[in-house]
């Protein structure tokens, strides 16, 4: 317990702390710091459930269990990385004077607040503070995406601030009906947001209100994950904003609003189990259908990106609508790939947008018809990018392509005629993703493109994790998606 509360504490003291610090070297370290310390304890957190089983704290606040506790030590482990990677790309960042020293406070402040919010996501046991923090977290980000203050980048912040606010608050909608619902089964209504306690009495829940709160909860938090077609401010947001948010945006984020869902989803299907009930699917339907329509949309869109980052943003939405279609199909082997893929998706896409940041700093530009013959100009950022986009496309041995296997085999049997459909989406993106990347890797180095101070420690970091999982899945980390995956179907996998 002492663990988790510094798990929470730790970044809270850092966003207050950072917004002092007048130093922008000293910052950046300071952020490292922390990020590290938050990480320890998480895992000391992760650690005694995995030996001791969920706990939920004497107050029922915050509740632990194999499902977020496992995000919890992905989103400080990707902390750590995007901030040693944060440090010197800001200082860059500074020397070019695309920020001032007072804004590097911001962004450095922001940036810890950013992940108080998708812990306190994770971790709370109410579904009110969820909201509270999921709007928090997005709060943090608009002041992120709009750091540089040039035009575009405050209108992708405006654009971003209002989508998902109109969004959540579809969410909060959502999340009154499923009060509205508990207090007619509840003796004590101030209960009924606590996740434990409606999971205990999810299968009373009135069917009606809880098919139609589903609804409002799928579109409010879908609009975080990126959705199609509540997709739009995503793009924006990547393109304009500083690239270590972009990594933590795509990496960190995304996650958490599907984990909201899918934590609704656990409520939702034991009601619609009601024998009276027609469609005890629905909302496994839902998400299968809005999943498949974003994979497939977003793959396409690749093709027409000359932004890089707008490209991987679209990639981000590909595999965000693959993840969701899996928890969709529901079952012991597609939860089991869907957290997995989870897992390897964020590894890979923020190793890609590091590996990002510094091309657009080589070529002084992000348009892709611009960057050219990164392995010559710097082979370290010129590998990084190849294999990091050979590793998200779901090449072998990387840990992508066997959560897409995973996919892929559940979909075959449950679904089986939409196995070609996904087929084809994979095959789309794969071709949208190499036609843009080899011509930037392997193309003539054009004149003015000159090496840069790279750090490119957190993409191999990165990249090899994700490969020893494509390779072998290790046995704690095996049985921890396994217990999340009984968590939330109710069967084992393994």
């Amino acid at each position: 317990m002492n663990a988790l509360y510094l798990t929470l504490l730790l970044p809270l003291s850092g966003a207050v702390l950072l917004a002092v610090v007048r130093s922008p070297l000293v910052a950046g370290w300071l952020n490292v710091g922390i990020c590290v310390a938050t990480f320890s304890a998480s895992l000391v957190m992760a650690l005694g459930v995995l030996a001791n089983g969920p706990f939920l704290t004497g107050n029922s606040m915050f509740y632990i269990d194999a499902f977020n506790v496992y995000l919890v030590v992905l989103t400080t482990f990707v902390g750590i990385t995007t901030a040693v990677f944060s440090r010197p790309y800001m200082t860059y960042v500074l020397s070019e004077g695309w920020v001032k020293r007072k804004r590097m406070r911001l962004y450095h402040s922001m940036y810890q607040a950013f992940l108080l919010t998708m812990l306190l996501a994770l971790t709370t046991n109410n579904l009110g503070i969820l909201w509270v923090a999921v709007e928090g977290a997005t709060l943090a980000t608009v002041l992120l995406v709009s750091l540089y203050r040039t035009p575009e980048s405050v209108e992708a912040a405006w654009k971003y601030f209002v989508l998902c606010g109109v969004g959540i608050a579809q969410a909060l909608f959502g999340t009154v009906l499923v009060y509205f619902a508990a207090a007619h089964v509840l003796h004590l209504p101030e209960t009924g947001l606590q996740w434990t306690t409606l999971h205990a009495v999810a299968s009373q829940l009135d069917p009606t209100v809880m098919s139609i709160a589903f609804v409002f909860l799928l579109v409010g938090y879908g609009t975080k994950i990126g959705l199609v077609p509540l997709h739009n401010w995503l793009p924006d947001a990547h393109s304009e904003g500083p690239t270590p948010m972009s990594a933590v945006l795509s990496g960190l984020l995304l996650n958490v609003a599907l984990y909201a869902v899918v934590r609704c989803k656990m409520l939702v299907d034991p009601a619609l189990a009601d024998p009276a009930w027609d469609n005890p699917q629905l909302a496994g339907y839902l998400m299968m259908g809005f999943g498949l329509l974003s994979f497939m949309v977003a793959g396409l869109f690749l093709h027409r990106q000359q932004d890089i980052k707008r490209m991987f943003s679209y990639s981000s939405i590909e595999h965000m609508g693959l993840m969701t279609f899996a928890f969709g199909v529901g079952g012991p082997l597609a939860t089991f790939g869907a957290l997995l893929h989870m897992t390897v998706h964020s590894l890979t896409k923020s190793a890609i947008f590091i590996a990002v940041g510094h091309a657009t700093h080589i070529a002084g530009t992000q348009a892709i018809d611009k960057i050219r013959g990164l392995i010559k100009t710097q082979p370290a950022v010129g590998w990084g990018l190849l294999l990091g986009t050979a590793a998200i496309a779901g090449f072998p041995p990387f840990g992508v392509f066997m959560s897409e296997f995973l996919v892929l085999t559940a979909t075959m049997q449950s679904w089986p005629w939409l196995t070609l459909v996904l087929l084809s989406g994979l095959a789309i993106a794969f071709a949208g993703l190499f036609r843009n990347i080899h011509p930037m890797v392997y193309g003539a180095v054009p004149e003015g493109q000159v090496p840069v101070k790279a750090n490119m420690i957190p993409v191999a970091v990165h990249l090899l994790i994700v490969l020893w999982l494509g390779l072998a899945i290790p046995d704690f980390l095996a049985n921890w998606f396994d217990q999340a995956t009984l968590l939330i179907t109710g069967s084992h996998f393994l």
